[in-house]
């Protein structure tokens, strides 16, 4: 039975959509797989790993029969990449394989009974939904996503902090020693609700997610969230636990603080990281008006020293940073300029754009 007839480029973005979440290994053989169902020209692509399930649609099916199956995602997709562009294909069914066809090209490949693939449940009731645009969103993850943890002990800080509250969404993520936060106002209204979103969602997400004024609606259960846009949907199980109070973490009122050129700032940062050691990725920042000066050293003795010009006359201080969460926010930020804000050698430094409230950066000292 033919499942499918069309161009291969038709095929090939449904699947590549599909196949993010796939792992390559997987305790259950048949989460390796995607599972397929067609009805009449409507063929929808789901994958899952129990925790996230995305599921996508095109019109691509073959005569008016209603069938489904399981077949190996990466096998599938590495076929259909590997066909010539424009070409068309085929996938058709027959004794518990598929064939696909392009052309003088033939493959045959195993699958698995579209009965035994565990799809996620969806929440009976959602207690918030949201609209965002594609752009809006996709924005507000890449402020925070780098400030993640991974793996950590704290299951809970492997994941973004999503908010609700009135008229504002805000986006959180820290691993311990840093914190990124950003929001955007809507002109929607909402009673405050949290959630955390965990990595691989926000991950998933990211690559997913289009540069578009196109809308997204955000569904929030007690312990689910679904995004639709497009022709997909996401559905993801939420982090269990508290997040750290990030209002808290957040320094108000340091009265040492300066505005420096953003470029300028990660290109001396930059070459001062090159003389820091994989294990030690500290590096010495000593602040005194007028002057800014990095230096890094290693166990060879070799150093590096940077002086920059600064608008500043308040408190010296002589403080010490892990230059990899310097960079990392320097390299996501978009700005001209950025606003670095002391307490003295001890306290988190505060990092923020000029005459821009929405978001901030918080980064703990580290002992040089």
């Amino acid at each position: 039975m033919q499942l499918v007839k069309t161009h291969r480029d038709n095929l090939l973005r449904p699947l590549q959509i599909v196949s993010g979440i796939v792992e390559r290994r997987h305790t259950l053989p048949i989460l390796a797989n995607i599972l397929i169902r067609k009805d009449g020209e409507r063929v929808s692509f789901l994958s899952t790993d129990i925790e996230v399930q995305i599921t996508t649609h095109a019109q691509v099916g073959s005569g008016e029969e209603i069938s489904a199956t399981t077949v190996a995602a990466r096998k599938l997709l590495d076929i259909l990449r590997a066909l010539p562009e424009g070409d068309d294909v085929s996938l058709s069914l027959a004794n518990k394989r598929m064939t696909v066809q392009s052309g003088r090209s033939r493959f045959a490949l195993q699958t698995l009974a579209a009965e035994e693939f565990p799809t996620v449940a969806q929440a009976e009731h959602y207690n918030t939904t949201l609209t965002l645009p594609q752009k809006t969103l996709k924005h507000l993850f890449n402020m925070v996503h780098f400030s993640m943890a991974q793996q950590d002990i704290r299951y809970y800080l492997n994941g973004l902090l999503l908010v609700v509250d009135g008229t504002n969404v805000i986006a959180v993520a820290t691993d311990g020693h840093r914190l990124a936060f950003c929001q955007v106002q809507t002109d929607q209204e909402f009673a405050r609700q949290e959630v955390i979103i965990p990595r691989k969602t926000i991950i998933e997400l990211q690559r997913l997610l289009e540069e578009s004024d196109e809308p997204v609606q955000i569904d929030i259960a007690a312990n689910q969230v679904r995004l639709a846009f497009a022709d997909i949907e996401l559905i993801s199980k939420l982090v269990e636990g508290k997040f750290p109070d990030y209002t808290r973490v957040i320094p108000k009122n340091y009265k040492n603080d300066f505005t420096i050129d953003r470029e300028r700032l990660l290109r001396s940062l930059q070459r001062a990281a090159i003389m820091t050691s994989d294990k030690f990725k500290g590096v010495r920042c000593i602040i005194s008006p007028g002057s800014m000066k990095i230096s890094s050293t290693n166990a060879d003795q070799e150093e590096a020293v940077e002086e920059l010009e600064i608008d500043y006359g308040g408190d010296s201080i002589d403080i010490g940073f892990n230059v990899s969460y310097l960079l990392d926010v320097l390299n996501n930020l978009k700005c001209d300029n950025v606003n670095i804000g002391l307490g003295d050698a001890n306290s988190s430094a505060l990092i923020t754009v000029p005459d821009n409230a929405d978001f901030r950066y918080v980064v703990m000292p580290m002992r040089i």
